[in-house]
């Protein structure tokens, strides 16, 4: 299928085929509402909430840094700042998103973004033999296995979920 054909935002489809990731990405799927969210994409999918991969753009004093994070569970900020040593890390605003991944929120994928970007993925998408991502926009989606899925985005292994209190 060529990125013109690619139900995936044709940026990203571009990315898999120049990656030589298209045969490993399986099968990208488009739905007729947006799969925004972890729990919109999930229901969409039939899969378990956990096996949602966020892409999410912080801010680890000003420079954006990309964390995976499973679909069940939230960042905790404190730990990726440590991760990182940085003053301070905040949650990157619209524009910044779009502007380092060339991508609007809630299509965000794991890879293949205009600029190259510091990758902190969370252990706990480790959990699962397959693990679902955003294809580039928020009306697709793609599976991969979650160690390929770290492995190509260039990702560092971390413990950065939020725990319960």
């Amino acid at each position: 299928m060529s990125a013109t054909e690619s139900p995936a935002h044709p940026r990203f489809a571009a990315a898999l085929s120049e990656l030589g990731l298209a045969d490993l990405v399986g099968d990208i799927r488009r739905f007729p509402d947006q799969t925004r969210t972890a729990q919109e994409a999930a229901a969409a999918i039939g899969c378990e909430l956990s096996q949602i991969c966020k892409s999410l753009i912080f801010a680890a004093d000003g420079v954006p840094v990309l964390v995976l994070m499973d679909g069940a569970s939230r960042v905790d900020l404190e730990l990726v700042r440590r991760e990182l040593g940085a003053e301070k890390v905040t949650r990157a605003k619209a524009d910044i998103v779009r502007e380092t991944t060339g991508y609007s929120i809630g299509g965000v994928p794991p890879f293949g973004h205009v600029t190259k970007t510091r990758v902190l993925a969370d252990r706990s998408l480790l959990g699962h033999d397959v693990v679902w991502a955003a294809a580039g926009t928020p009306y697709a989606v793609f599976p991969m296995a979650p160690k390929d899925l770290v492995d190509h985005a260039n990702g560092t292994l971390v413990d950065v979920r939020e725990l319960d209190a």
